[in-house]
């Protein structure tokens, strides 16, 4: 399995591990995640998961991508997919749904939707859990399948 991952502001081919990544999701509130840099989102990619790494691309090789943007007070929006090999599977992570009508801009200025950010500290359990399973879907938080979102809740930018 291939792996990249871009991380403030840092495009590498292979993950961080934990211990480098964890201060940006549970430092003290100024001092989490990489502001400064003027970006809000990050990327975990790996191609070739549960043993597909020597097909190609289109022809059965599965890949998955966990995305991920930070909110200096709403938290992170995680959003899981795997595809290839005739999955199509997208989520999103469960936070207060009674806010999916309330939207933040990212620093691309797309808009995000409130009722899908998590905790810092609970997005967190995720990140390490994806990177120390080799990014299955993370089972330590709750998730919600795109699918089921209702119509608008990624309006178009």
């Amino acid at each position: 399995m291939r792996k990249r991952s871009y991380f403030a502001c840092d495009l590498r081919e292979e993950w961080p591990s934990p211990k480098e990544l964890e201060r940006y999701f549970l430092a003290p509130a100024r001092e989490r995640w990489f502001f400064e840099t003027g970006n809000d989102a990050a990327l975990l990619q790996a191609f070739g998961v549960d043993g597909t790494e020597h097909w190609e691309e289109g022809k059965g090789r599965i890949d998955v991508d966990l995305d991920m943007w930070a909110h200096p007070e709403v938290g992170v929006l995680l959003i899981y997919s795997k595809w290839g090999g005739g999955l199509k599977e997208n989520y999103s992570s469960r936070g207060d749904l009674s806010r999916l009508r309330e939207w933040i801009r990212s620093a691309h200025d797309t808009p995000l939707p409130v009722g899908l950010f998590i905790p810092y500290a609970t997005a967190w359990k995720a990140v390490k859990e994806f990177i120390e399973t080799d990014g299955a879907l993370p089972r330590s938080i709750e998730w919600i399948a795109n699918r089921d979102l209702p119509p608008g809740t990624f309006p178009d930018p």
